[in-house]
């Protein structure tokens, strides 16, 4: 299968002479870099925006959520986003590889980081009036530190990311308070464990009794896990990770629904059709009608 399109960050240069990494406000980035993309799409890089003003829908992994004054958002590496904006929309973006982010810290700093978790972790936040008006000041110290070519910009440009994390995280545990818990306890490390498996496996095996094997603990347990840390069947973990592929294949190529069906493993396309309808509330010719519009 051609995979989704992918973005790399050389193609978001935006002058500030910093290899992997890039800062704008929302407005520059949609008139400059973003004007010709169109389609769901994801990126090879982390990914953080704040909007401040104008509404609209952002959607992350085929997931809708809300953009409104305040809206928060956090983007890993390999997760799908699109959006549909109002032309008055406002705010700050930044963004940055592993490599940059691992000059100063490491990668199981950056995912302790609750929005960075796992493609299961809420990638949306919605603060108050009093903490969107802390985060617009420091999403704005980034961008003004981007701009400028002081001694030790890269340093300072990583300390005021870091703040940015660091403060979004307590305002993540605050709105979703079981995640303090759940970040180090063994039930999320197995979690994500399973994450990791059905990634490399999901499109020849969709048994969670295998998956459970593979963790070498009982369906039961592995069930027990999954509902804890993500509120689904370790089955409902699986499909949704056969159907995210299925959707972005749908989107991005030319082969047939029946041909997609086939290649994540479903010879019987019926039945695949059945199940897409199940779980997503549409058929796939509906989900794709949404997407090619005009």
């Amino acid at each position: 299968m051609r995979k989704t399109s992918i973005l790399n960050i050389n193609q978001f240069k935006h002058g500030s002479g910093l290899e992997d990494f890039y800062a704008n406000t929302m407005q520059g980035h949609l008139e400059t870099s973003h004007k010709d993309i169109h389609l769901p799409h994801k990126h090879n890089f982390y990914l953080a925006m704040l909007f401040t003003h104008g509404t609209g829908i952002h959607e992350i992994d085929f997931m809708a959520y809300e953009v409104k004054p305040g809206s928060l958002f956090f983007l890993n590496p390999g997760q799908t986003h699109h959006w549909e904006l109002s032309l008055d929309i406002q705010g700050y973006i930044f963004f940055h590889t592993q490599e940059f982010y691992d000059l100063y810290y490491n990668q199981s700093q950056i995912n302790s980081f609750p929005f960075f978790y796992s493609m299961h972790s809420s990638p949306c936040l919605y603060p108050n009036a009093e903490e969107t008006q802390l985060l617009t000041e420091m999403f704005q110290s980034v961008l003004k530190e981007n701009l400028n070519n002081e001694l030790l910009k890269k340093h300072k440009i990583m300390n005021l990311v870091q703040n940015v994390y660091i403060e979004s995280t307590r305002l993540y545990i605050k709105q979703n308070p079981v995640t303090s818990s759940q970040a180090h306890n063994s039930y999320y490390s197995k979690f994500l464990k399973l994450e990791q498996l059905v990634e490399q496996h999901f499109t020849i095996e969709k048994s969670p009794t295998t998956y459970a094997d593979m963790l070498n603990m009982s369906a039961k347990h592995l069930n027990r896990i999954t509902q804890a840390v993500a509120g689904k069947t370790a089955s409902d973990v699986i499909t949704d990770r056969v159907l995210l592929e299925a959707k972005k294949e749908f989107i991005h190529q030319t082969n047939s629904f029946a041909e997609v069906a086939y290649a994540l493993g479903y010879e019987d396309y019926a039945y695949f059709s059945r199940l897409f309808k199940k779980k997503t509330g549409e058929t796939p010719s509906d989900f794709l009608g949404r997407y090619k519009k005009g």
